[in-house]
């Protein structure tokens, strides 16, 4: 059994998936369209992915605001919620995401990955960070 977090954005999704064991989150890939709200395609990639990795479980990023409160964006990640539940037919957790984009964007800045250069990964790194503290916290359970 494996897990999935996803990082949901606006033309963007990236992607991590755990380790057998549930241990440790690995990314995957960034799934890229052309228009925020074609996600017929991506709803497609994240199903070949959900088949190639055996996932029984997807982990979905819940962007709050910092005071907690949700926003139009938090209001698109429960419609894609909903989306991936009924293509899948897996369950889909969300998992609060507050400066998850932030530190990714550190990590790489302390790895020495190039400014220009961390826009292509940072979806992917903060879908890690997404599925890694759910994983820590299913783990303390």
């Amino acid at each position: 059994m494996r897990i999935m977090g996803l990082d949901f954005g606006s033309k963007t999704v990236g992607v991590a998936v755990s380790d057998s064991l549930l241990i440790t989150a690995q990314g995957v890939e960034i799934i890229r369209r052309k228009e925020a709200n074609k996600l017929r395609q991506t709803l497609a990639r994240i199903e070949e992915l959900i088949e190639e990795y055996e996932v029984e479980e997807i982990v979905l990023g819940m962007p709050k605001n910092m005071n907690a409160t949700e926003g139009e964006r938090a209001e698109l990640t429960y419609e894609f919620k909903d989306k991936l539940e009924r293509r899948t037919g897996l369950p889909v957790f969300m998992w609060d995401e507050r400066l998850t984009t932030v530190a990714a964007d550190k990590a790489m800045m302390e790895a020495g990955v190039r400014r220009e250069n961390r826009k292509n990964y940072v979806d992917m790194i903060a879908a890690v960070l997404i599925l890694q503290g759910y994983l820590d916290r299913r783990s303390m359970e």
